[in-house]
């Protein structure tokens, strides 16, 4: 066998094996002569039918066929190489996509005497791009449009009412629940309950409206030529389709309700930001309202004002974390008999660029509607626990937010910076509001039990704000309540508040849990709490918040003498 054959048989061997196949054509005969595996590759049983390039012709595609006509009017102007992509019908009709490349003879007069080239399969590429052209457009789950592609049907919307003086509306609809569904149930059953509430979408809206998946359990529908008064019928029958859902799932039927945030366009919104923006607002507004409902976003120029000035405050905060601005002011907590102070509470505070304080009660609202909480919490966590760790006599009392107990990142910090540090655990309680405990109660119940096994106190702050019941005192399992300061403020000379100050008392005495009161300004005030029973202290009346902390030195070990026996009594 010769080099060349055996490099040849190799070359058609590589082409076999990648499923590529070479072909020959003569233009003057129109005869195309292949090369081994052309049969295979098309899945035909006689090469008559690719013999020539009109037979072969009548297999391509004839969506396609004008582009490659073109292609080759290119190479008989004088083009010497070619590459184009074409879909050829092969067994069973089925058209499966190809590159065609190659180059062309050419005689010395300029005239194409033969193409020779390759048709490499790229079926399987082309699934692979219209997968990602889908993913890119429409949600993996549901088949809606995606967040992105939402967006850009809000951007035609807000045109078209824009050019024809029509309104419009952005309807943000929010799953209710969803949360307690994955952990009930686990995300398959989660999911069923998406694809029923977008079917269900789909089916009670107009064809002309536009449904899509933000995310999550959050779906979007632009409603175009859709006044207020509609808008709100149309608000009225998606709850109405939601609470007469019952979805099967592998878990049995689940019936589940949706909130509703609404905008109007073009009047209220300039983008589709804007709009997406404003109809979370809503959302958010239908949520708090109790949940399946729906709000219709209306911001006076007032509320416009308060959303500025919150975004100029969020920028401060932003910078003072950058610039590592943030600190801790400290407030004493006290013993009511002895007026020793136990532990402190830190208090967060901002250091602006000309040295002023600024408490948190000035920045810390528009930190949390603006979704900033998360990375102060954290953030605190790490301070408080090296505070803690370079000051070993300190004990300190840090706030998170209702969000963090459900953080789980948050608490896996937590348990990595304390699990093995039982010293500093043990000075340190983490203080939850106790609206935020009854929000969620088996969530808070389990963030409590967490840090208490990790060696933590737990406080529930501001008690008596949500009328906790004995139920939820039970479940929560905190180490200490702090009675909420507008129940004590002035309680000698308010009767009314001091019945109910010693209900909470009588109420965390049934469960072993110590008290404190917080807002404590006078002598007075904490003679009354005293007598009644509070275990601690904390108020103006004790110490305000500082900055700077003097924490009490370690108490010295007692020095240990060891005797040395005499010899008299060594020898007897």
């Amino acid at each position: 066998m010769t080099d060349t054959s055996s490099q040849f048989e190799r070359l058609s061997g590589i082409l076999a094996a990648s499923g590529s196949v070479a072909y020959e054509w003569d233009m003057a005969s129109d005869a195309i002569t292949w090369f081994d595996g052309a049969l295979k590759t098309f899945g035909i049983s006689s090469h008559d039918r690719i013999a020539t390039g009109e037979r072969f012709k009548s297999l391509i595609c004839s969506e396609d066929m004008a582009f490659r006509q073109q292609t080759l009017s290119l190479i008989y102007r004088g083009s010497e190489s070619y590459e184009l992509e074409y879909r050829v019908r092969c067994a069973g009709g089925e058209h499966k996509w190809f590159q065609d490349q190659g180059a062309a003879e050419v005689s010395l007069t300029g005239r194409t005497i033969r193409l020779r080239g390759v048709l490499r399969p790229l079926t399987d590429r082309k699934k692979n791009a219209g997968r990602l052209d889908f993913l890119a457009n429409y949600d993996a789950l549901t088949g809606q449009y995606n967040r992105n592609r939402l967006r850009e049907s809000i951007d035609h919307a807000l045109q078209y009412s824009q050019r024809y003086n029509v309104e419009g509306a952005l309807l943000a609809i929010g799953i209710d629940k969803m949360t307690m569904v994955n952990q009930a149930f686990g995300h398959e059953v989660a999911d069923s309950v998406i694809l029923a509430i977008g079917d269900r979408l789909d089916r009670c809206l107009r064809a002309s409206d536009v449904v899509g998946r933000i995310g999550g359990d959050k779906f979007g529908a632009v409603l175009v030529n859709c006044p207020e008064s509609e808008l709100r019928v149309t608000a009225e029958k998606i709850l109405e389709t939601a609470r007469n859902t019952i979805v099967e799932t592998s878990s049995g039927p689940i019936h589940v309700t949706v909130s509703i945030g609404a905008v109007n366009f073009p009047m209220k919104v300039r983008t589709a930001a804007d709009a997406m923006t404003k109809a979370d607002i809503a959302l958010r507004d239908a949520k708090q309202h109790g949940r399946d409902c729906y709000a219709i976003y209306d911001c006076t120029e007032q509320q416009q004002k308060d959303n500025r000035d919150s975004m100029v405050v969020a920028e401060r905060v932003q910078r003072a974390i950058r610039e590592d601005r943030l600190r801790f002011a400290y407030q004493p907590v006290v013993d009511a008999n002895s007026h020793e102070i136990v532990h402190y509470e830190c208090l967060l505070r901002m250091i602006e660029p000309d040295g002023t304080v600024t408490t948190a009660a000035r920045f810390m609202p528009a930190v949390e509607d603006l979704g900033m909480i998360r990375p102060i919490d954290r953030m605190v966590l790490e301070a408080g626990i090296k505070k803690l760790a370079e000051n070993p006599t300190a004990k300190m009392a840090l706030n998170v937010s209702g969000l963090t107990t459900t953080d789980r990142s948050w608490m896996r910090g937590a348990v990595s910076m304390l699990r093995d540090n039982q010293d500093v655990a043990s000075r340190l309680m983490i203080e939850i509001t106790e609206t935020a405990g009854l929000e969620d109660v088996e969530a808070c119940a389990r963030f409590v039990a967490t840090l208490r096994d990790l060696g933590c106190k737990v406080a529930l702050d501001d008690f008596g704000a949500g009328y906790t019941s004995f139920r939820h005192l039970k479940q929560l399992a905190v180490n200490m309540v702090k009675i909420d300061g507008s129940f004590v403020h002035n309680i000698a000379k308010n009767p009314d508040n001091l019945v109910f100050v010693r209900t909470l008392i009588d109420l965390a005495r049934n469960f072993n849990l110590e008290t404190v009161a917080e807002g404590v300004e006078t002598d007075e005030d904490a003679r009354i709490l005293k007598n009644e029973g509070v275990n601690f202290l904390q108020g103006y009346a004790f110490g305000r918040p500082e900055l700077e902390v003097v924490w009490p030195a370690p108490k010295a070990r007692p020095v240990q003498i060891a005797l040395i026996p005499s010899a008299r009594a060594a020898t007897s």
